[in-house]
């Protein structure tokens, strides 16, 4: 039996992986615990506006999980691992959203708050990231585009 051994085509500068796996490790975590916690705010929103709220609030969850999968697989594609295993993120995230039936008013308030961190590190990775790696910067911003629309469809909802 023959031993096959992959090497990239590319290797990257092992400076500038840590660089990014820095900047990216943070979204993959925060964006692993909104998927979870989105999921859990989906089947416990409740009120007058339910179905609006129950589907956005999937599309929340798809993007956070798009989200950090490319964030993950760019870490790992410079040759660096991800720990984004459930204890690992539970240790390093907090939530909002409550483990019981809420309304949708306050569910959406608890998401908003949950993202807004998220959000905040995806900046700081797009800053950091500037002058280190505009591949991952690009992730980062394709990212920040996507939670900014989810978070301004769902504060739509309370606007007056």
């Amino acid at each position: 039996m023959t031993k096959t051994h992959t090497t990239p085509a590319t290797a990257a500068d092992p400076t500038v992986a840590a660089a990014a796996a820095q900047f990216l490790s943070p979204v993959v975590i925060g964006l692993q615990a909104l998927a979870v916690n989105g999921k859990q705010a989906h089947w416990n929103v409740r009120g007058a506006n339910f179905i609006a709220i129950h589907e956005l609030l999937d599309s929340v969850v798809d993007h956070a999980q798009d989200g950090a999968d490319a964030a993950a697989e760019r870490i790992v594609a410079l040759g660096l691992p991800v720990d984004a295993r459930v204890a690992t993120v539970a240790s390093k995230t907090t939530t909002a959203v409550g483990g019981g039936f809420t309304q949708w008013e306050d569910m959406i308030r608890a998401v908003i708050a949950d993202m807004d961190p998220v959000i905040a590190d995806v900046q700081a990775a797009i800053d950091g990231l500037d002058e280190i790696d505009l591949a991952s910067q690009d992730i980062a911003l394709a990212i920040k585009e996507s939670l900014e629309k989810d978070r301004w469809f769902l504060f739509a909802h309370l606007a007056e």
